[in-house]
């Protein structure tokens, strides 16, 4: 992998996966969308259209197909947890080749077990992103919010290819940057993700009211969160991830909030199950978080 265009393979052009895919093919990469034969078929029709105050509105050229038949130089993992079991069988290891770069943006902690297993662990380097985008329809993609933050890692994967693809990333747009521990970067993100995904869900309304109809409820989770993540050797801050909820447009719903009305299935397990489990494992007492996932389990008959 060099610092000259890269071809880049998404798993999942959903929001997040679109949204990155229109802005590498925008800034010269080659880009091949893996999705369902609808989604596919669409996509290499009419590319992805991208609707953003921050990017612009613009639409970008990407090739597609039902899996992956090649080797390439990064893929991108963008599906929900899910469907992450049904999605891999698009991308084979065999044609992903010894050298291809796996770069998972899925929510959760315990996701880069199960891929460095299929894979290889020289291969995964777990990513997380900050950004609000939904796909309204397939090959179109809204961004809501004014950034698209990434935190790549490369604990197991070489780091030289892990940066040039953050190199690729901030030319297209997206700010990014190489962290020194991949359980501080998971962690740092479920410590901000769980609180806002769990209470969205649970109370049917946007980070705004969370923030102040359920504020008491929110910091208790806050701190049981960031508990779990120091004790998983995370330095998370629950007074940081309390100013990021105050500083998000009031209007910001969580994509499992979505989910939830749209009737599909939640990432409960993959966010709150997760938590739990850590919580077990290493000790931490977190009660709010259990009561609030068992609500959340019985209204979705998990």
């Amino acid at each position: 992998m060099t610092n000259d265009a890269l071809t880049v393979a998404v798993l999942g052009p959903g929001g997040v996966g679109g949204l990155l895919a229109a802005l590498l093919s925008r800034a010269g990469h080659r880009v091949v969308c893996i999705a369902g034969d609808e989604t596919a078929g669409r996509l290499a029709a009419d590319g992805i259209e991208v609707r953003s105050g921050h990017f612009g509105d613009f639409t970008a050229r990407v090739e597609a197909d039902t899996e992956l038949r090649e080797p390439v130089d990064v893929c991108v993992i963008a599906v929900k947890a899910t469907a992450l079991d049904a999605a891999l069988e698009r991308l084979p290891a065999k044609a992903l080749g010894e050298e291809g770069l796996v770069v998972p943006f899925l929510n959760g902690v315990e996701h880069p077990a199960l891929l460095r297993e299929r894979y290889g662990s020289g291969q995964v380097a777990p990513a997380v992103i900050r950004v609000e985008s939904t796909r309204i329809a397939p090959g179109v993609v809204e961004h809501g919010s004014p950034f698209a933050e990434v935190d790549l890692t490369a604990e197991t994967a070489p780091r030289a290819r892990v940066e040039a693809f953050a190199g690729a990333l901030e030319w297209a747009g997206v700010r990014a940057r190489v962290e020194e521990g991949e359980s501080a970067a998971l962690w740092a993100k479920m410590s901000f993700l769980a609180p806002f995904a769990l209470l969205t869900t649970r109370y049917g309304v946007p980070v705004g009211d969370v923030r102040t109809l359920h504020r008491e409820e929110l910091a208790a989770l806050v701190e049981e969160t960031a508990a779990v993540g120091r004790a998983c050797g995370a330095a998370t801050d629950p007074a940081t991830a309390l100013a990021r909820y105050d500083a998000f447009p009031a209007a910001t719903k969580s994509s499992m909030q979505r989910d939830a009305e749209a009737g599909r299935p939640l990432e409960l397990d993959a966010i709150g199950g997760a938590l739990l489990r850590a919580a077990e494992r290493t000790g931490v007492p977190v009660p709010v978080a259990s009561e609030l996932v068992g609500r959340l389990r019985a209204i979705a008959g998990a």
